[in-house]
């Protein structure tokens, strides 16, 4: 298995001088393409930055990002703008989807962003994936939160993503929906052979993981291979601040 995003000695620094906070410490590690990674740490750990150094929302201080082998050190903020909208799906705590438009428009948008005449075939088959195929013409409004964030993620899918990034995808969730939605997410990688890679707080969330990456004042400290809700809870509570 080869890997879909790469951080080779990644550092992030806010600030300055006295001031200056380091998010993120020298990190170098491989997310394995096709997999689903789950990164984990306590508050201030840096995971946030992580996912958006990763993702190219963000440019790392020092160090090198490759997401499909390219370096994104070199790109301008137009040449990422376009890798995000074409190359990268997201997913966030808060759906972000826009009120005024449809299921099938909200889905459609990062195609019209792009320039793309949507193909109702491929919207078909993703609201059919995320289990809203009889919802294509409702507004977000007359959803419940679970459907939206099945709406979010069917637009984090629609462009054919090399890798769908989550942040707290189900933090807003109650602990039934959540559970339907990781096991969408988990069928996105089983199924279609998606890379995701998800930031998350609840153990139970990162048990549906292929690896958890466990982060701690801005350094990788330990990973997880096989995780389970019980093992991710007990090794959270020896991380950083709480160890």
């Amino acid at each position: 298995m080869d890997e879909a995003v790469v951080l080779d000695a990644v550092s992030k620094v806010y600030g300055k001088g006295g001031g200056a906070v380091a998010a993120l410490r020298e990190v170098s590690v491989g997310l394995p393409r096709g997999g689903f990674t789950a990164v984990m740490g306590p508050s201030g750990s840096g995971k946030s930055t992580f996912l958006h150094c990763a993702a190219g929302l963000d440019r790392p201080t020092s160090g090198v990002v490759r997401l499909g082998g390219q370096d994104l050190s070199g790109m301008n903020e137009t040449a990422l703008t376009r890798l995000r909208r074409e190359r990268v799906g997201f997913v966030f705590q808060a759906f972000n989807l826009v009120p005024s438009l449809t299921v099938a428009q909200n889905v459609a948008l990062p195609l019209k962003l792009a320039g793309s005449r949507p193909d109702r075939a491929r919207l078909a088959e993703v609201l059919e994936r995320v289990g809203l195929a009889g919802r294509a013409g409702h507004r977000p409004a007359e959803l419940s939160g679970g459907q939206q964030q099945r709406v979010a993620i069917a637009r984090a899918l629609v462009t054919g993503p090399e890798v769908v990034f989550g942040d707290e995808p189900t933090g807003a969730l109650d602990t039934v929906t959540a559970r339907d939605v990781l096991a969408l997410l988990r069928g996105v990688v089983d199924e279609l052979g998606q890379t995701v890679v998800m930031v998350t707080h609840d153990p139970v969330a990162a048990a549906c993981a292929d690896t958890v990456l466990y982060l701690a004042d801005g350094r990788i400290v330990d990973t997880m291979s096989a995780p389970t809700a019980a093992g991710v809870a007990d090794r959270m509570t020896r991380l950083g601040a709480y160890a």
